[in-house]
């Protein structure tokens, strides 16, 4: 066999091969066979039909059509080896030639990984926050805690914010009641900003047993999107308490026995969450001056099929658990289709530089990825999907995706290497030290940037002590 390769463009090449017809000898008895067990010929048995027959009954160019068919991917592979390729994605294959008995011609187009320099990135330089933590973020955690552990009352009075209300609720639409637009015993705190615009200033100022109309547009039902006109009826105001800032409170909200323990503690959680957004903040930073700092060809039918891709997990993945469409998720963000677009096209490109440049800097440094690696990025990618590790890894291994996460870990590492050539400061002109978790970090970051659904651990799970 020979194979020549012509460069078409940084990303895509044209192979074309010769292939002697005696190569093709294997791929020619199994098209026999094959068509030997699937006809029947009068006067042979079924599997005994000679080739001259099969030739005269059913004509040699539909061997000939199914030996090729078999052949070609073993050929197209042996072209690849031959040139030292990296294709993505499925070539576009052209029969040139093929004379029975004599020679086989094809061409084949194919997209594929593009040669990249590794700029220095020893220069590269971020600043990120500083991780502060003021007494206020404290005692605003804290509230956070007593808001928790809040009770109500009934009380009689009219309803004011922060009050509880037990509700009826009546919708209409042209005057007529919606099926779905009843509702009775719904319990509703003032100011939550929940259920329906307007019914703040509906309620406020109501006692057990008033009620009031406003008219508000459905967010949910068989009339979202209606204007309607909303009957609310109070049942019961219910006041909320909440439990007095001592060491009892402590002791009942936490494993600790005073208050000022607890204060502490919340104090160093917000401080480890505020450096694990720090240390986010700083690869996220170095990846985006790494990608500048390269020169990075993306294929165009590539990045056709990222931006298809990751608008189809967000359409039937992301927003179908949240119920809502492409439509209505525009409308709350505030976009065009058009901005969409081309915001997508945009992390599609970002997510594609990012794989090649990592990729290429895994090669460079010669970076593996050990059992006990892939093993704790599996842990972590299994809690982020909501699925048991042991759930996880099946799904992984029959789906053909374990060279994925090694690539996924693989990256992460890479990117770890260029933050610790760079030099990160925060807002304060101190030296960021990002050594702790940093490859699991980088992780996180590289999936993000690559649109991998993958949510990260939340961060006051990580730094439990």
């Amino acid at each position: 066999m020979k194979s020549a390769v012509e460069t078409l463009n940084p990303t895509r090449v044209r192979l074309t091969v010769e292939v002697p017809f005696e190569e093709l000898k294997d791929s020619l008895d199994a098209a026999y066979k094959k068509i030997n067990q699937q006809v029947t010929v009068k006067g042979f048995r079924k599997g005994k039909i000679p080739a001259r027959v099969i030739d005269q009954r059913f004509g040699r160019g539909a061997v000939l059509e199914e030996a090729v068919n078999d052949a070609l991917p073993k050929f197209y592979t042996e072209a690849i080896n031959e040139a030292e390729l990296n294709p993505l994605g499925q070539p576009e294959v052209d029969i040139t030639e093929l004379k029975d008995g004599e020679t086989l011609n094809f061409t084949a187009e194919v997209d594929i990984r593009p040669t990249i320099e590794i700029p220095d990135y020893s220069g590269i330089e971020v600043t990120v926050d500083a991780v502060e933590v003021s007494d206020e973020d404290v005692e605003k955690s804290v509230e956070q805690l007593r808001e928790r552990f809040a009770s109500t009352s009934p009380v009689e009075r009219a309803a004011e914010d922060g009050d509880v209300l037990t509700i009826d609720l009546q919708a209409k639409v042209d005057g007529e009641i919606l099926e779905d637009g009843v509702a009775e015993g719904v319990s509703y705190t003032i100011g939550s900003g929940e259920l329906l615009e307007g019914i703040d200033e509906a309620v406020k100022g109501l006692e057990a047993g008033g009620e009031a109309t406003f008219t508000s547009e459905l967010k949910g039902g068989s009339a979202e999107g209606k204007e309607a006109e909303v009957t609310v009826k109070v049942t019961q105001v219910a006041a909320r308490e909440l439990p007095a800032l001592d060491d009892d409170f402590a002791q009942l909200a936490s494993e600790f026995d005073t208050l000022d323990e607890l204060k502490a503690d919340s104090r160093k959680r917000l401080e480890n969450m505020k450096q694990y957004d720090q240390a986010t903040q700083a690869q996220e930073r170095v990846l985006d001056e790494l990608l500048k700092l390269a020169e990075v060809p993306i294929p165009e039918k590539l990045l056709a099929d990222e931006i298809q891709t990751r608008k189809h997990n967000l359409e039937h993945h992301q927003l179908g658990q949240m119920g809502i469409d492409l439509a209505k998720y525009l409308e709350i963000q505030g976009k065009t289709e058009e901005e969409f677009t081309a915001e997508t096209e945009e992390q599609a490109v970002k997510g594609i530089k990012t794989q090649f440049i990592l990729d290429e800097l895994v090669n460079k440094e010669k970076l593996n990825v050990n059992q006990e690696e892939l093993t704790e990025h599996l842990m972590r990618r299994a809690a982020s999907s909501g699925m048991s590790p042991d759930q996880f890894a099946q799904a992984v291994v029959e789906g053909g995706q374990v060279p994925m996460l090694v690539g996924e870990v693989a990256r992460g590492k890479a990117l770890a290497v260029v933050v610790e050539a760079a030099k990160v400061t925060d807002t304060n002109g101190e030296v960021v030290d990002l050594e702790d978790d940093e490859e699991e970090v980088a992780e996180a970051v590289v999936a993000a940037a690559e649109g991998e659904p993958v949510e990260v651990v939340e961060a006051a799970e990580k730094t439990e002590a």
